[in-house]
């Protein structure tokens, strides 16, 4: 349960959440494309309550990866045309490079028109993360989801990622979660939550410093608090 979560993200900013497992992260992220309602206080998409908006409204506006990413039955073109159905053969190439995944798809026998299984069960952890990546990238909406969207990837390919990212979000307001500090280091804000409720919020620099909840997250992952200080 989420209490008092005060959050606002605006555009062409990067805002971070990070905790524990069952912090409450995913369940705050759900709140924006109205996987379930607020039972006190509003979530607001362009000023207005998500509550107000046609969900193809509200939908068009947002480029959602879950943390588990789910792919359809169909070729790697259909899957991405989720995103944007009239979408042309080059857009899609573009969106695969931004998510680092024009490498593997090109090796496969029919490239874009490689056939999917339900799921992606036929691709790994990490190329079904990419290509879901690559699927939001695709419809370039101006508030993007990332829900743990990385977490299958390796560190470098993680921050070549978020590299090519940056000026396609440029103008957008993009939201990230993550349990890796080193995939949000980087962000304009990093939201700290604990059992539900915000216990820190400010540049990674700030946070390391006066923050014992994400000082607890940089031990565990044998990052110093202070830049040269020894992990």
């Amino acid at each position: 349960m989420l209490r008092a979560v005060d959050l606002q993200a605006r555009p062409g900013e990067t805002v971070a959440v990070i905790g524990s497992t069952g912090a409450g992260k995913t369940t705050l992220v759900n709140l924006v494309p109205r996987m379930f309602d607020v039972t006190a206080g509003e979530v607001r998409v362009g000023g207005v309550d998500v509550r107000r908006l046609a969900p193809e409204v509200l939908w068009a506006q947002l480029g959602l990866v879950p943390q588990k990413a789910f792919l359809f039955t169909g070729t790697v073109a259909s899957n991405l045309r989720y995103g944007k159905p009239d979408a042309t053969d080059e857009e899609l190439w573009s969106a695969l490079e931004i998510a680092q995944a024009r490498d593997f798809v090109e090796a496969m026998p029919d490239g874009l028109e490689a056939h999917i299984e339900q799921g992606g069960s036929n691709v790994s952890g990490g190329q079904r993360q990419r290509l879901a990546i690559a699927r939001a990238v695709v419809r370039r909406p101006s508030l993007y989801l990332f829900d743990d969207a990385f977490s299958a990837l390796d560190v470098a390919t993680d921050a070549r990622l978020r590299a090519a990212l940056k000026p396609v979000t440029r103008e957008a307001t993009v939201v990230v979660v993550a349990q890796r500090v080193a995939t949000i280091r980087e962000a304009d804000r990093i939201v700290v939550l604990e059992d539900g409720a915000v216990v820190g919020a400010g540049t990674h620099d700030e946070l390391a410093a006066d923050c014992a909840t994400y000082q607890e997250i940089l031990t565990s992952q044998g990052i110093a608090a202070v830049e040269g200080a020894p992990s």
